[in-house]
């Protein structure tokens, strides 16, 4: 439903529960604003507790039935969704680039990942694998299995909001789960986008189950009702951190995908124009709003100067502002006090030494692309994410010192390596301690069925493909004893 207005639609957000749309049981709403404009968005009824409650109910009585549902149908209503999803695309698309502040380009990426997602999911579903055992006891046969573990819920976030719910709904659902999602406070309407497409392509009451709200009324209920066998989190390591302690004490199962201050190596063979376009797109890709963004370029010092000039020659070539218009490459960020925080740290990093080669500036929420150069340990910047279009270069005498300075930090996300030389490639890809590193490429990568994740602070668990399905199911081990056990006494 939608409010029209003397100068724009406001639209409205309820919260989808046991397949219905209903309001937040106290009435409450709030506002949602476009960052890139500041004006009203939407208007989003908040859940309560209650309500959240009300979400987790519904999901606990549809476990059983969509669990139990033959895998040919679950997979059908997936294959449904993919095509709701594909006559949806411009609203979705539309939504992504008003309330994300997404580019064009990135908001068509997260739609048509959706689509890819929920045709390869159909077939994962199909791919639930146990396995036969030998055993030393005489005449026994033993086999694995895996169940799903029943209601998994899901905190989004703000920066992939569409994309990276849609991972974690869809791939629980392939599994016979059923869900709760939480949205993005910042992003509410994209995540009811995912119910609203999952209604259309038939899928049971109950078994999604999509709530707006307050992190401590709505993530509080998630995290403790133990009918909730697992939480699935994207964001910060902050919380992170707390709900991984929180869930420990219910024995919840968790996936973590957390921050990262991921680098990017530029070794001195490498073809330089490329690795600059690559290390471009790795960072200014949404802002730099990406937990894979490369905010740290690492450079053997043959070519770093050279590296340093090309690179910030390409980023004053980037269009800064509407992201509607298609020729933007940077929007706005989604919160305006996010620039403080970069300001703060280039204004660290230049009063310790290192040279700001560009930006460092902002207007309202878009923070112009910057630059800065001899970026050193002691510096604020180099190891806390700054969430925002800025990177790092800093310099290296050769790959062992490189590979120091990959590893210098609390994070542990993406790297990439940029080489001709295969041998030092693949020697620095089993060394560098991350959960994913790409050769040859940029930090930013991912698709539907890859083992995402990270090591060290950037969290726990895999997203993606057979990978959440072993994540999201319970494996058991059954045994037969053929004929008569001899038992000692």
């Amino acid at each position: 439903m939608t409010t029209d207005t003397a100068a724009r639609v406001i639209r409205e957000g309820k919260l989808f529960i046991d397949g219905q749309w209903v309001a937040g049981s106290d009435g409450q709403t709030r506002p949602d604003y476009n960052p890139a404009t500041g004006e009203q968005f939407a208007n989003v009824h908040q859940a309560t507790r209650a309500d959240a409650m009300r979400a987790v109910d519904a999901a606990h009585r549809a476990k059983d039935m969509w669990a139990n549902m033959v895998v040919s149908k679950r997979a059908d209503i997936l294959l449904a969704c993919a095509d709701a999803l594909a006559a949806m695309a411009d609203d979705v698309r539309d939504v992504l680039i008003e309330e994300s502040g997404s580019t064009y380009p990135k908001a068509m990426f997260e739609v048509m990942s959706g689509i890819d997602l929920l045709r390869s999911a159909a077939g994962d579903a199909r791919h639930v694998f146990g396995e036969t055992l030998p055993h030393s006891m005489q005449g026994q046969l033993g086999f694995t299995l895996r169940r799903p573990l029943g209601v998994i819920a899901g905190i989004a976030p703000f920066n992939a909001p569409f994309w990276l719910a849609m991972k974690k709904v869809v791939l629980a659902l392939a599994a016979g789960n059923t869900f709760v999602l939480k949205p993005s406070e910042e992003t509410p309407v994209t995540g009811l986008k995912i119910a609203e497409l999952f209604e259309r392509g038939g899928l049971p009451p109950g078994v999604l189950n999509v709530v707006p709200g307050p992190a401590d009324e709505v993530g509080d209920v998630l995290l403790t009702d133990p009918r909730v066998r697992m939480l699935t989190f994207t964001g910060s390591t902050r919380v992170g951190r707390h709900l991984a302690v929180e869930a420990a004490k219910q024995m919840k199962k968790v996936t973590l995908e957390l921050g990262g201050k991921n680098p990017l190596i530029v070794l001195r063979d490498a073809d330089l124009d490329y690795a600059v376009r690559a290390a471009c797109f790795g960072i200014f890709f949404h802002q730099g709003q990406v937990c894979m963004a490369n905010s740290r370029i690492v450079v053997e010092a043959p070519v770093y100067d050279a590296f340093a000039e090309a690179f910030v020659a390409r980023a004053k070539t980037y269009q800064v502002g509407d992201p509607r218009d298609p020729n933007t490459v940077i929007g706005p960020l989604i919160r305006r006090s996010q620039c403080g925080v970069i300001d703060a740290q280039v204004e660290d990093a230049v009063s310790k030494g290192a040279r700001l080669l560009m930006g460092g500036t902002h207007r309202e929420n878009f923070y112009d692309p910057t630059v800065l150069a001899d970026v050193t340990s002691a510096m604020t910047i180099y190891d806390d994410e700054s969430f925002g279009p800025v990177t790092s270069l800093i310099r290296v005498a050769d790959s062992e010192e490189a590979l120091h300075v990959a590893n210098d930090t609390s994070y542990g996300l993406s790297a990439g390596v940029i080489t001709n030389d295969l041998q030092k490639a693949f020697d620095l890809a089993l060394r560098i301690e991350a959960g994913m590193v790409h050769i040859n490429d940029t930090t930013v990568s991912d698709e539907p069925h890859v083992p995402f994740g990270g090591t060290k602070m950037s969290g726990s668990g895999r997203e993606g493909g057979r990978y959440s399905m072993e994540e999201m199911t319970e494996l058991k081990w059954v045994t037969v004893q053929m004929g008569q056990r001899v038992f000692p006494f």
